[in-house]
């Protein structure tokens, strides 16, 4: 997956980090130079940090060095450990999530940064925001509402839309095994539906980075752990912390022909929960904003991470 990203520009190591949630191993791609904004880009569900490769190109060929780029693969995901669930699924909470990316930031020297997460990589950044608010200086998030908001509001055409949020947390095997039995074909049918029309806008080496990690049996667990995880001690920490609220500003994006927009009010939403400002828009795409619309994104980043 090199040539997505400049090896000039970026280092890729499988960094150690220590949080309160244990250790393991991230993957993580990075600035080589240290100056720069802390931003720490988070992805979603099925893919891995590869979803950046046009956004990031775009940021530092127009203004190289003014952000320092860190985009690790979660915890899961990609290359990253892939620790098994357990009974709670705590190993795949969104606060343990949290605390493994707040963990490698600090590592790389970073106690204060610029956060935007898409889909999954959006719901952790949210649970960041709350418990660590003294580090997170600005947020943007993609395409999604609250965890806890979607789940209230669930209504059959949801259900059909995001069949997998109700399919992914049936007991293991279940989903593993159906899922083991042809990933790529999964994996396709997931992305290709949610897009703008197939599988077509994504870069080929792109994807077949996402093919070959989601071909993983470890990683299709660990992902569906990510979603029981959702479905249960996600919703008990979101339910125990209803009166607190995300301290910094808050931008956000989704697809004007994507799920989020015609079942949800992703703004009102998130105003809801916010203290600060909260300002978005939607964009022309589905679900997968940074790769249907990369320089779309690169302007929104570069103005509200000003």
């Amino acid at each position: 997956m090199s040539e997505l990203f400049d090896p000039a520009r970026f280092v890729l190591e499988h960094r150690r980090v220590e949080s309160a949630a244990g250790s393991l191993t991230l993957n993580v791609r990075y600035s080589r130079a240290p100056q720069g904004e802390p931003l720490l880009l988070l992805h979603g569900y099925p893919q891995t940090h590869a979803i950046w490769h046009r956004v990031v190109a775009l940021l530092e060929d127009r203004q190289p060095g003014r952000f320092r780029l860190v985009m690790p693969d979660l915890r899961g995901y990609g290359d990253s450990d892939k620790p098994p669930g357990s009974a709670d699924h705590a190993e795949y909470s969104k606060r343990t999530m949290a605390a493994d990316v707040h963990a490698l930031m600090r590592g790389l020297g970073h106690e204060r940064y610029l956060v935007c997460g898409h889909d999954r990589g959006g719901r952790v950044a949210h649970r960041l925001a709350l418990d660590a608010p003294q580090a997170v200086a600005r947020l943007m998030l993609l395409d999604i509402s609250p965890t806890l908001t979607m789940y209230e509001r669930t209504t059959m055409d949801f259900a059909q839309q995001y069949y997998h949020w109700f399919f992914l947390t049936q007991p293991a095997p279940l989903p593993e095994t159906l899922i083991g039995a042809d990933p790529v074909f999964y994996l396709r049918r997931k992305v290709g539906g949610w897009g703008s029309g197939g599988t077509g806008f994504f870069d080929p080496r792109a994807l077949a980075e996402y093919e070959r990690c989601f071909s993983d049996a470890a990683a299709i667990h660990a992902m569906c752990e990510d979603y029981r995880a959702a479905a249960s001690i996600d919703l008990a920490h979101d339910r125990a912390d209803a009166d607190r609220r995300i301290a910094c500003p808050v931008r956000v994006l989704w697809g004007e022909r994507g799920v989020v927009h015609r079942l949800f009010t992703p703004l009102a939403d998130w105003q809801a929960k916010a203290a600060s400002a909260v300002t978005g828009r939607t964009t022309p795409t589905g679900h997968y904003i940074p790769e249907e619309a990369p320089e779309l994104l690169a302007q929104e980043l570069a103005a509200f991470f000003a």
